[in-house]
């Protein structure tokens, strides 16, 4: 080994010990943190996470989109931030802090930081004990509704937003455009039985 090689890999150790400290910080540091891949427009940046690990352990990710590929998350940000008014974003505050509130009364962490078995005992306990939305009939509901509370309500929002996308309207529920294509003169025995609607 000459004197140029010797140098040169003397200095390449010296750079990688000075680096492995920072890196190992650095690739800590990004475990242990959970990050949004998006801007809030009401939302702070923990409200945010809330609503996104609420999204993604309802609306997981299987052989079909989860609710974070439908961006159900930052749906849900626009509709508080505009359609919600001054006193239903405070209690919408006050809900998601009564929210985190449990889940840290009962594990010592708010809910996006809670492990899948964690959030899952959580959403149990919250899916058994909200009120339910009254029964409709023609699409009026049925009796005077009580308010539903934080989790239905939250619940109710994330799936609208989710099965309303175009990509889960077209591609994983059954879709027949009305009107669809026009087919005349078709024999009646191959329509078969009409429709009902």
């Amino acid at each position: 080994m000459n004197r140029r090689e010797a140098i040169k890999n003397t200095a390449l150790l010296g750079g990688a010990s000075i680096l492995t400290g920072s890196l190992f910080s650095i690739l800590q540091s990004c475990k242990s943190e959970p990050r949004l891949s998006w801007k809030p427009s009401f939302l702070n940046a923990d409200q945010a996470q809330l609503i996104s690990a609420l999204v993604d352990t309802i609306l997981p990710k299987t052989a079909t989109p989860g609710g974070l590929d439908m961006k159900v998350d930052i749906f849900m940000d626009a509709v508080f931030a505009k359609l919600y008014d001054t006193e239903g974003q405070k209690a919408l505050v006050a809900d998601m802090d009564g929210f985190n509130e449990k889940c840290r009364s009962k594990f010592s962490k708010p809910f996006h930081e809670l492990d899948k078995v964690q959030r899952t005992e959580i959403l149990k306990a919250e899916e058994a004990s909200s009120p339910k939305y009254n029964g409709k009939v023609w699409g009026t509901a049925v009796g005077e509704q009580q308010p539903v509370g934080f989790y239905r309500s939250m619940k109710s929002l994330m799936l609208w937003g989710y099965f309303s996308s175009e990509e889960v309207g077209m591609k994983v529920l059954n879709y027949d455009p009305v009107p669809g294509d026009y087919w005349g003169c078709v024999p009646m025995a191959e329509v078969g039985r009409v429709w009902s609607l």
